[in-house]
């Protein structure tokens, strides 16, 4: 995929600025309302957003790190890596949701959690905009990031942004099937 730099960044923000919009609107809801799900094995509205913090957890800090530690400059278009576009896509959500196993760790189901977990989902999602929009000084393509499951493997930083921001964007999608 090759893309305008700006032109993501300005996608991905667009993305993430609906996702603070969308738990914004939850702030005022009753508990039984954010943690109802569909089934014993579907994740309610907290738990969606709950998995989404845990990432979050690591993704920001190793951005921001990365980030804070380059010295490259800006270049005009993002080409997409082969393994960080595949990552990335296959965040991206489909018509009928497809499942996939996530790691205990990152596994939120029936965990006891409060309107605190739609406060931490909103302040991560306003340190990802703060991020993408200091990532316009540097190259997207040259600056890379360690992913959540290995440090051996390591994506270019438009991708990780990308597959931070789909996730979200796919649990998002999740999320909204409880209303």
């Amino acid at each position: 995929m090759k893309i305008p730099t700006l032109q993501l960044i300005d996608e991905l923000k667009k993305i993430t600025e609906e996702n603070i919009q969308f738990a914004e609107n939850f702030l005022n809801q009753p508990d039984e309302k954010l943690n109802f799900r569909l089934s014993e094995k579907s994740w309610s509205i907290l738990e969606c957003l709950e998995h989404l913090n845990r990432y979050g957890n690591f993704y920001i800090p190793e951005i921001r790190k990365k980030i804070k530690n380059s010295d490259t400059k800006s270049t005009e278009i993002f080409n997409s890596g082969i393994l960080g576009n595949y990552f990335a896509n296959s965040m991206l959500p489909k018509e009928k949701l497809n499942t996939m196993k996530t790691f205990k760790s990152m596994n939120p189901i029936h965990s006891k959690l409060g309107r605190s977990v739609l406060n931490e989902f909103i302040d991560q999602q306003k340190q990802i905009i703060h991020l993408l929009n200091e990532a316009k000084n540097i190259d997207l393509n040259k600056v890379k990031t360690s992913i959540s499951i290995s440090n051996l493997i390591k994506l270019k930083l438009g991708d990780t942004f990308r597959f931070v921001i789909y996730h979200n964007l796919r649990h998002i999608k999740q999320a909204k099937r409880n209303l």
